[in-house]
């Protein structure tokens, strides 16, 4: 699972770049955020421990995928997922940041 989370870190997306730029060493409100981290079985894009909020983004190859179970799973644990299309974070990064702060302060 770790492996798959290095290569998944090793190959992100130009969405996932630019997020993580904004996000990393806690730049939104000295919140520590982990991108490509296991959760249970589960790899997920970004997470704050703290808060227990999941950031996933998901782009075309996700469109037609039923995410349900895999959510489930995630809330199960007690994390709340929040979920951005690629190119909301690519066309309106400050729009993405606003909401995320908003359940980061919740």
């Amino acid at each position: 699972m770790n492996e798959v989370a290095r290569r998944l870190r090793r190959d992100s997306t130009e969405a996932e770049r630019k997020l993580w730029s904004a996000l990393r060493d806690r730049q939104l409100f000295r919140f520590k955020f982990r991108r490509q981290q296991p959760i249970g079985s589960f790899i997920v894009d970004f997470v704050c421990q703290e808060k227990r909020l999941v950031i996933e983004l998901d782009g075309g190859q996700h469109a037609d995928k039923d995410e349900t179970s895999r959510t489930g799973r995630i809330e199960a644990d007690g994390y709340k997922i929040i979920r951005f299309w690629n190119h909301e974070v690519l066309g309106n990064l400050d729009g993405v940041l606003a909401r995320i702060q908003q359940a980061l302060l919740k």
